[in-house]
């Protein structure tokens, strides 16, 4: 089969497909011929040596998959010829960048039929990361108003969507550019961060998802309500942070995804339901993915990139 591997840290261009033997599933794992590949910017920051998560290369980046169950040998959750999606070991690798994987099957779920698989494909990583802060960490119900930092990124515009199927006041922060798509997406309030300062703009909020981190978590202190809640997915393991957090009488909560059955599952009722749809700013095919990881180091993506394979 092939894979996406790099020999090297370093941009784009590091990344090289090459022949590789197939995986061999595990009791209770099982083969999936891989359809599609969703991107993440952790990819790119882990292909650059910017984040030690994996190791030194060689390996093979990914873990957002979809595709159709080849082998199952010790497993009843799934049959040969099942559509599934879901992402698998993280944080260890999953060498997803592949025309195979093999995979815990207690880490996929079956496809849901209204999603193509490049669609499914974009939602496990950025779905598991938006649910698990909204609803297992920030246990956002009816009423809640809840600010979402970057709604029109990958996390974003899923957590949007959560949060409104929740009862959720929400309000987000985006560029001009991404009004209506923020909006179409349910979001009641829109701040376009390059006219305004949200610090100013809203206040009396339960609970804030921060996808950005840096001064955005540590000033979205002041727009919270007396005990509300920052869960935050890149600034988790600041000191300074949580220590005012606490200070103030704030509730402070980072989140690091990991592979979650329960939460896969809710994702998918929510597509079932017609809550919840992933977007895919652009699909790339497999030879192509160095293309698609200069635009994913571009930063300021409408929803997902996807490789196609």
């Amino acid at each position: 089969m092939r894979v996406i591997t790099q020999e090297t840290f370093g941009g784009p261009e590091v990344l090289t497909i090459v022949e590789a033997p197939e995986p061999q599933p595990l009791p209770t794992e099982v083969l999936v011929r891989v359809r599609a590949i969703g991107l993440n910017p952790l990819e790119a920051r882990l292909r650059a040596g910017e984040f030690p998560l994996i190791g030194r290369p060689p390996f093979v980046l990914g873990w957002d998959i979809s595709g159709v169950v080849a082998d199952a040998p010790k497993t009843w959750r799934f049959r040969p010829g099942d559509e599934v999606f879901g992402m698998p070991l993280f944080p260890r690798a999953a060498s997803a960048y592949a025309e195979a994987v093999a995979a815990p099957a207690l880490h996929l779920a079956r496809k849901p039929a209204s999603l193509s698989h490049v669609e499914a494909a974009a939602l496990p990583v950025v779905g598991l990361t938006a649910w698990q802060g909204l609803v297992d960490l920030g246990g956002v119900t009816e009423g809640d108003r809840v600010l979402v930092h970057g709604g029109g990124g990958g996390v974003g515009h899923v957590a949007i969507q959560i949060a409104k199927a929740r009862g959720a006041h929400v309000i987000t922060t985006a560029g001009r550019s991404k009004r209506e798509f923020v909006e179409g997406l349910g979001a009641d309030e829109v701040i376009d961060y390059t006219a305004a300062d949200f610090a100013e703009a809203v206040g009396d909020v339960d609970l804030v998802l921060d996808t950005i981190g840096g001064e955005t978590a540590a000033r979205s202190l002041g727009v919270l309500r007396p005990g509300g809640h920052l869960v935050t997915a890149t600034a988790e393991d600041d000191p300074e942070l949580i220590a005012a957090y606490e200070a103030a009488g704030m509730r402070f909560s980072g989140i690091a995804v990991d592979p979650d059955p329960v939460a896969l599952r809710g994702l998918v009722e929510l597509v079932e339901e017609g809550r919840l749809r992933v977007h895919v700013q652009e699909t790339f095919p497999f030879e192509r993915v160095a293309d698609a990881h200069r635009l994913l180091d571009g930063g300021h993506l409408q929803g997902k990139l996807v490789l196609t394979v």
